[in-house]
């Protein structure tokens, strides 16, 4: 019997899961909005049941998800959220609510979980370095190299490094509660709604904007080049949908660059360098499928 894989995306508006083979081919799929742990949680206990008396039992567990979140496999809290920002999420636990089908349990970031979809399946599959950055309800991003996450002590967290701000041309005080103009704070879909009243895509004026976020953004494509050198970069999310907002982005990283950085990866203009995901929408969940095989090799 083929083994299954119980796989879940958790971004920062709704979860995805699914149950799949190991080769990928999805079983069962359902899509429930992001809310409380208590909210949550029985939801997905509802769904693996229900898919799992259908299908099989399943054999592994592979989680993508927001954090901030404790990925260290060695450790026991392994699994944990820390200090995110979400209500109610801090302390919650996918062991908690997974433990009960006994099988094992591998837990990623939804960036690291997105990289890994796009390195074997999408635009990053002839990269051996790749980072993977989502604009959306947050910002962050995931570094792979031969197909292996990075980190240190814990999971890398692009969305707060700090960016020039120039009060001037930009006097929104930003949105992190942490940090105030921090770039998520700054250039996440959240920011420029309360900024500006509507998403970037729905400003009827809004060339000039997606200059402004572009800049922002540029900071940390130029920083994640100087920084790990990957093969290419790929911005994911819903904010980068906006028209016109990766040759923006694109123009302002090589800007910044400011031919320091020479690479036959580097293309003129970055067109081939800075790219969207190869799988649309579906980076989160092949990532996680494929974090739910890696715990039976």
């Amino acid at each position: 019997m083929a083994q299954l894989i119980g796989a879940i995306e958790a971004g920062g508006t709704k979860f995805v899961l699914a149950l799949a083979r190991t080769d990928g081919a999805v079983l069962a799929e359902a899509r429930i909005a992001t809310r409380t742990p208590a909210e949550c949680f029985p939801d997905i206990v509802a769904f693996f049941e229900q898919a799992s008396a259908y299908h099989g039992a399943i054999d592994a567990f592979g989680v993508a998800s927001f954090g901030p979140i404790d990925i260290d496999p060695a450790s026991k809290h392994y699994g944990t959220f820390t200090t995110t920002p979400k209500p109610g999420w801090s302390g919650a636990r996918y062991h908690d609510v997974l433990g009960r089908f006994g099988a094992p349990i591998v837990v990623d970031t939804d960036v690291n979980g997105a990289a890994l979809g796009e390195w074997q399946q999408g635009a990053g599959q002839d990269c051996r370095t790749l980072a993977y950055t989502t604009i959306g309800t947050g910002i962050g991003s995931g570094v792979l190299h031969d197909g292996r996450s990075l980190a240190g002590f814990s999971h890398f967290e692009s969305g707060h490094i700090p960016v020039p701000h120039d009060l001037a041309r930009d006097p929104f005080q930003g949105s992190c509660p942490f940090h105030g103009d921090c770039l998520e704070g700054l250039a996440s879909g959240p920011a420029i709604e309360r900024r500006w009243g509507q998403s970037l895509s729905e400003l009827a004026d809004g060339a000039d904007r997606v200059d402004l976020i572009a800049g922002y953004l540029a900071q940390l494509a130029t920083s994640l080049v100087l920084l790990h050198m990957p093969d290419r970069l790929i911005f994911g999310g819903g904010v980068i949908k906006t028209p016109g907002l990766i040759p923006a982005l694109r123009k302002a990283t090589e800007s910044r660059l400011a031919g320091y950085v020479q690479s036959p990866r580097l293309d003129p203009g970055l067109e081939q360098y800075i790219v969207p995901p190869g799988l649309g929408d579906g980076s989160g969940l092949i990532g996680a499928i494929a974090l739910g095989r890696s715990a039976l090799t």
